[in-house]
C-alpha cells in the first residue's frame, strides 16, 4: 500500500516563517546573553554572528521543513533530462 503525500498549505508556509522568525530571534537572544555575561568577547561573537548563525539558521531551516513536511523522499526524483532541439 502506497502512502499518500499531501503538499504542505498555507498554514505551513506561515509556520515556518513564524518559525524561522522565532528561532533567528532565539538564537540571537542566546548570543547576546552570552556576550551580556562575559562568556564572549568581540572577537568570539563575531565569529559566532559571521560563521555560526547562519549554520545555526540553516539547521533550524532542516528541522522546520521536516516537521512541516516540506521533506522529498527519494521517490519524488526525476530524471533531469535537456532538449537539444533548438527552436
Amino acid at each position: 500500500m502506497a502512502t499518500v503525500r499531501v503538499s504542505p498549505g498555507p498554514s505551513a508556509a506561515h509556520a515556518f516563517r513564524l518559525g524561522m522568525i522565532v528561532g533567528g530571534l532565539l538564537g540571537l537572544t542566546v548570543i547576546g546573553l552570552l556576550y551580556w555575561i562575559g562568556v564572549l568577547q568581540v572577537l568570539s561573537l563575531g565569529y559566532t554572528l559571521v560563521l555560526l548563525f547562519p549554520t545555526y539558521l540553516v539547521i533550524v531551516a532542516c528541522l522546520l521543513s521536516v516537521w512541516l513536511g516540506y521533506d522529498k523522499g527519494p521517490a519524488s526524483l526525476r530524471r533531469v533530462t535537456r532538449n537539444n532541439k533548438l527552436e
